[in-house]
């Protein structure tokens, strides 16, 4: 398919440049910089906890995404000032590198809900898509295109924001809950299959197995080393929570062939109304599938999350995973809370 397809900088059609949008509301705007991390973070927070209650970006993650070499914040971000020198409104645009498949640019931020339905979103909204443009149109390979933006289900006026800005509702993701009160179904994988806590030693081995994992999921790319790093290496990454499936290959090489990866961030655990772990990925390599991996994942990270005194895992899912992955979870305890839709714009 790619080899029928001309270059992107042929196919997208880009703005020279961008002027910056003019509300009354807002009495400046301008590029981001590290110094207006907290008054981001401040934002996201206030938009979170009412848009999504039980995941809040992190302070981490806002400052991971100033220091990615891929990412120039003068070009790629933007914030609006009220007359306070508050930050109302935010936007980025990021176009992850390791493009094998598909050049994503994906779009994050959103305005204070004190200020919205008053048009400052569809103003951001329209500069990040021109922005996107742009970084697709700088890129000479024969693949796909996509600008992506996701929205939560609880936050209707997001997926109206992107309707009306030209993206189309591409994908569901479900998130799932499970209880740590019931019973946690015991699952031994296959013979030959070993299960270990995740270290830091088998970090490189674990990136590479959770590529391959994924190479099959819709949308994904291959992680860069720098988003790996400011994962693995993160506040809330949880290695007590992580746990790694190692298997012998037929010349007798053991390598790493499923993983459970999870984070903690305690300062959702009140909004969200009750303690416990997210279940960031989880894998199992393309040829090592079918062997009870992944259920034997599961239950070693249920039943580490249960010694720890904790109420609930959570984690989210593809509606329509190639894998079978709804069925993997709710098989093992699992039930659906909420969705979230993922919106795109493809050329």
């Amino acid at each position: 398919m790619t080899e029928t397809l001309r270059p992107l900088n042929e196919r997208v059609l880009a703005p020279a440049s961008l002027a910056l949008p003019i509300h009354p509301d807002v009495a400046e705007w301008r590029p981001a910089t590290e110094s207006d991390i907290d008054g981001i973070w401040q934002l996201r927070e206030a938009m979170g906890r009412l848009d999504h209650p039980n995941y809040l970006t992190t302070r981490g993650a806002i400052a991971a995404d100033f220091g990615y070499s891929h990412v120039s914040a003068e070009r790629d971000s933007l914030v609006g000032l009220d007359s306070d020198g508050r930050i109302v409104a935010n936007g980025m645009v990021l176009c992850p590198p390791r493009q094998e498949t598909l050049v994503r640019s994906i779009l994050i931020g959103g305005v204070h809900p004190e200020l919205r339905a008053r048009g400052i979103g569809r103003q951001l909204l329209a500069w990040q898509v021109g922005r996107a443009k742009q970084q697709l149109a700088a890129s000479t390979k024969r693949l796909p295109g996509w600008i992506f933006a996701y929205a939560d289900e609880r936050a209707p006026q997001s997926a109206r924001l992107f309707d009306r800005g030209g993206l189309g509702l591409a994908r569901y993701f479900l998130s799932l809950e499970r209880p740590l009160t019931e019973p946690i179904r015991s699952v031994e994988p296959a013979a030959g299959i070993r299960l270990s806590a995740f270290t830091v030693d088998d970090s490189e081995r674990v990136h590479a197995a959770r590529d391959d994992a994924f190479m099959d999921h819709w949308a994904s790319q291959p992680m860069s080393d720098e988003n790996w790093a400011a994962f693995v290496n993160g506040r809330w990454f949880r290695p007590d929570l992580s746990f790694v499936a190692y298997g012998t290959d037929s010349a007798g090489v053991e390598q790493v062939v499923g993983f459970v990866l999870s984070t903690a961030n305690e300062n959702v655990w009140q909004t969200q109304g009750f303690t416990g772990s997210y279940i960031d990925l989880v894998g199992v390599t393309s040829g090592w599938r079918g062997r009870h991996i992944a259920q034997a994942l599961l239950a070693a990270q249920l039943e580490a999350g249960r010694a720890l005194g904790h109420d609930r895992v959570t984690l989210a899912v593809d509606s329509d995973s190639p894998t079978g992955a709804v069925g993997l979870y709710t098989g093992m305890g699992f039930v659906p809370s909420h969705r979230k839709m993922a919106y795109t714009l493809e050329f």
